[in-house]
């Protein structure tokens, strides 16, 4: 609904209603407490929403995020969700620099295991593919369900990682040096690298292991690592946990900014362009910085996203230059573009000087080859596929200065990386909307913080977090210096991705209290 609250007083008000903000209301609204749900934009979702994004087309893109992996089967289960999502096959594709590619295949592990061969002339790179990942797939099965528990200490999760090797890989070293011992090609370098720099502006030997962080949270989701199709698109979650909110009692209240809090620690106050409302506790599934802002506290530094979200719609998959490779296996799994480990050192040094990179190293999906239902039965009938693309490396302070200017130019970099490795221009296969123009959209770091409020752009609201308490953080990962306040979007600890974690534990705080 729109318009003002109903009620002058509520045991728990959520500022914000994102995928994180619908959890946490559906949980303490199950709980039997009165809830209240304030959602500055018309609809509720936040990032993880779809929309009909071209006119006169039906089409449903997950416009901003767009693949599931850390959201829990136990919040799917104990909100009763009626949500579900598909594995992909083909987990990756890479052209390589012969004009052939490296097509991952987790059906098929022996005609994975000739592409490796073809690609690098042995199956050493091969063999250590198994050895990571079946290491990388053992500390998924043991971390992934303390994110829903008591954050645990370090030593604890150490012990529960139960692999010292791992442990050193992962958690205390650079994972440059874990990538470059374990694999020699450079192609297959950069398709491990990849995942410890989506949305996250870092390289492989950074010191501070923001590389790292970003890494183990992409490999760890579902207790598998996969990254999973979400079906009816990012939507249909956002949806589901609205329903599931509202069935169990919460009021949801959108186009409704909250403009201040106040607190002692035990009431607070939420105030809004028309009013307030008191209530015993507030959730913020909003950033740190915009709870600080809020709270009219010193916020903290921004961050910076560092990504080129790109939309398309095309009347037909493009063809490949690697005739050996049906573009529908290539494009149902992750599509590697120029994310060489050379590349992506080469991009990281350009864009850390000021300049955009010569190859844009970026990545792509088509949904619908695995869930046509985002399309109209009409266009999924003639062919039509839509295209994901995440550019990697492209950090906000790039477009400062010209922000449609650079946002043009690297977007035609990056599709001419893509063109050189298809058989026909990208441009020949986009769909025309009702007015005759491309379907393609392009979303800045700035464009994401002006449309969906992420700060400075950035998909995870800062840094991802270690999973395991330090000094600063309390029992959940979502308590702030009030009592009173909890953060429960995606800049907590165990936040950032679609996971719901974070609203789930602000919820068990609440009610453990």
């Amino acid at each position: 609904m729109s318009g003002v609250p109903d009620h002058p007083y509520y045991d728990a008000v959520i500022v914000g209603g994102g995928h994180n903000g619908l959890t946490a209301a559906a949980y303490l609204a199950r709980a039997g407490r009165s809830v209240l749900v304030l959602e500055r934009l018309p609809v509720t979702g936040g990032a993880a929403v779809s929309a009909r994004a071209y006119p006169g087309v039906e089409a449903r893109l997950s416009r901003y995020s767009y693949l599931v992996s850390l959201l829990p089967q136990k919040i799917v289960r104990d909100l009763g969700l009626r949500f579900t999502v598909r594995r992909r096959r083909i987990s990756s594709y890479t052209p390589d620099r012969r004009g052939g590619g490296l097509l991952v295949d987790v059906g098929d592990p022996a005609a994975t295991r000739e592409g490796f061969v073809q690609l690098t002339g042995s199956d050493r790179d091969f063999a250590a593919w198994q050895r990571f990942y079946g290491m990388t797939s053992r500390v998924a099965e043991r971390v992934f369900p303390t994110l829903t528990e008591p954050l645990p200490s370090r030593a604890e999760l150490a012990r529960a990682v139960d692999e010292p090797d791992a442990w050193q890989a992962l958690f205390e070293r650079p994972l440059g040096e874990t990538v470059e011992s374990a694999f020699t090609d450079d192609l297959v370098r950069g398709v491990v690298l990849t995942d410890a720099l989506i949305g996250t502006y870092s390289h492989a030997h950074d010191l501070s292991l923001v590389q790292n962080r970003c890494f183990l949270y992409h490999v760890i989701g579902g207790g598998t690592g996969d990254w999973n199709v979400p079906v009816g698109g990012m939507g249909a979650l956002t949806d589901a946990l609205a329903d599931a909110a509202r069935a169990a009692g919460a009021e949801i209240v959108t186009g409704c900014t909250a403009t201040g809090i106040t607190t002692d620690g035990t009431r607070a106050e939420v105030r809004f362009a028309t009013g307030q409302v008191e209530t015993r506790h507030v959730l913020a599934a909003v950033s740190p910085h915009a709870l600080a802002e809020l709270l009219d506290e010193p916020a903290p530094a921004k961050p910076e996203g560092s990504q080129l979200k790109v939309n398309m719609l095309l009347r037909r998959l493009p063809r490949l230059r690697d005739t050996a490779v049906d573009p529908r296996a290539a494009f149902s799994g992750t599509f590697h573009i120029a994310e060489g480990y050379r590349n992506l050192a080469d991009a990281y040094r350009q864009t850390a000087g000021g300049a955009l990179p010569t190859a844009p190293p970026s990545e792509i999906y088509c949904h619908s080859l695995t869930d046509p239902s985002i399309l109209s039965p009409e266009l999924a009938a003639r062919g039509w596929h839509t295209l994901t693309l995440f550019g990697l490396l492209a950090p906000g302070r790039l477009f400062a200065s010209d922000p449609t200017g650079t946002k043009e130019a690297l977007l035609k970099a990056t599709l001419a990386q893509l063109d050189a490795v298809l058989a026909e221009p990208i441009e020949e296969c986009l769909a025309l909307d009702a007015e005759g123009k491309p379907c393609i959209e392009a979303k800045s770091p700035l464009d994401l913080e002006r449309e969906v409020a992420l700060p400075g752009g950035h998909i995870f609201h800062r840094d991802l977090s270690w999973p395991y308490a330090t000094p600063e953080t309390g029992r959940w990962g979502v308590e702030t210096a009030h009592r009173n306040v909890l953060l429960c979007g995606a800049g907590a600890v165990r936040g950032g991705g679609v996971s719901g974690i974070p609203g789930h534990n602000a919820a068990m705080s609440v009610l453990g209290r």
